[in-house]
């Protein structure tokens, strides 16, 4: 009888904590294109370096290519998972030739052509920089040469533009290649962050060692127990929703109920987080700490590095392609004070747009639930100024 009661338990237990996806939350890129009205083709982009990531299109023939970079711990799914009111997928309609990028290390890019990221620690040694340094420049090669393109016009989403950044200031050569950069919450400097991501910056060296004690070089991979937990307990629309949002991703992102909802949780939570390395977080906290963009602080091995006792400043004056900063004034991480420096760093010529919709956050230009409405419109201005036909 007792044997009875604890397997009753333990079933309602298995039962309440099992993930609520919702369909979208479990379909992969591809599948959700084609929900959606559309054929996506896959590629396979090889770094220089040897990651394998992939690479997704809708083609289509309207100006000149369009190139989705995602932020950290996404992937090229969060640009459609919003169904026929995404980016995407509204890109797709009017026509535009859309290629979705993924980075290293997220769900779409755990390949390499000699490391497995199960077993060699190797495969996780890398930051934004890597991906800014390596995946950007074999990215935008495959775009151009697949389309005959000699430019992209591109948009990207917090490290999405990050990584242009380091791209522009590293390998100036590519300037010529991006014909405009949409930069949707810009993340560069992070010297106002407010708490309480402040606090966690402030005891992160603590949690990388903690974390490196423990062995630990991937940060909530898609096929981790942490990410699984993860998922069964955020998917739920009631607790998931209070704990999850409200209580970790809108303190960190900024408060805005109106457009992360309750009943987008079992979809959200299918697709993020999709994994990073523990470097990549660790480099952005030394920008926070150090309050300067620069590249990776390896300690007492920066001579071995850079011969430099310092790690180098990414040197912006050199990003000359043009760039439209998008800000949020409700964004906690990718603050208007933030942006204000990283705009003077720049050349001259930025462009800067304050959004109108004064509860925007950092996870509004990509998930808000009616950025047909508030957002849109912007970019698709931007994109008729720039995207003509060659």
């Amino acid at each position: 009888m007792e044997f009875k009661i604890l397997f009753i338990v333990l079933f309602f237990v298995f039962e309440y904590y099992k993930a609520e996806l919702s369909e979208d939350g479990k379909l992969n890129f591809l599948q959700l294109a084609q929900k959606y009205g559309h054929s996506a083709i896959e590629y396979h982009v090889i770094t220089e370096d040897g990651y394998i990531l992939k690479l997704f299109r809708i083609p289509g023939a309207v100006g000149i290519p369009v190139l989705l970079m995602h932020g950290i711990l996404d992937s090229s799914d969060t640009w459609l998972i919003r169904g026929n009111g995404s980016l995407c997928i509204t890109l797709a309609r009017q026509g535009y030739d859309v290629w979705i990028a993924n980075n290293r290390g997220n769900r779409y890019g755990r390949n390499h052509l000699y490391l497995d990221p199960n077993s060699n620690d190797g495969f996780w040694d890398f930051s934004f920089h890597e991906i800014g340094y390596f995946d950007l420049p074999a990215i935008i090669d495959t775009v151009l040469l697949i389309s005959n393109a000699s430019k992209v016009n591109a948009i990207g989403h917090s490290q999405g533009n990050t990584v242009f950044y380091v791209l522009g200031s590293t390998r100036p050569e590519y300037n010529a290649k991006v014909n405009v950069i949409i930069a949707l919450a810009p993340v560069a400097f992070l010297n106002n962050i407010p708490h309480p991501l402040k606090d966690i910056i402030d005891i992160s060296s603590a949690l990388v060692d903690v974390a490196q004690i423990l062995n630990i070089h991937e940060v909530l991979g898609d096929k981790s127990i942490s990410r699984a937990t993860l998922r069964k307990f955020c998917s739920k629309k009631f607790v998931g929703y209070k704990v999850c949002v409200l209580g970790f991703l809108f303190p960190l992102s900024g408060y805005d109920e109106d457009e992360l909802e309750k009943n987008y949780t079992p979809t959200f939570f299918g697709h993020f987080p999709a994994g990073t390395s523990l470097k990549s977080l660790q480099h952005y906290a030394q920008v926070s700490l150090r309050r300067k963009f620069a590249a990776f602080d390896y300690g007492e091995e920066n001579y071995a590095v850079y011969q430099s006792p310092v790690p180098p400043e990414y040197d912006l004056s050199a990003v000359t392609m043009k760039i439209v900063l998008f800000v949020g004034a409700n964004d906690k991480i990718s603050t208007v004070e933030d942006v204000a420096i990283l705009r003077q760093k720049l050349p001259n010529d930025t462009q800067y747009l304050l959004l109108p919709r004064r509860k925007m956050n950092h996870v509004d230009f990509i998930s808000g639930r009616h950025m047909g409405d508030y957002l849109f419109s912007y970019i698709f201005d931007v994109l008729t100024e720039n995207g003509g036909k060659e």
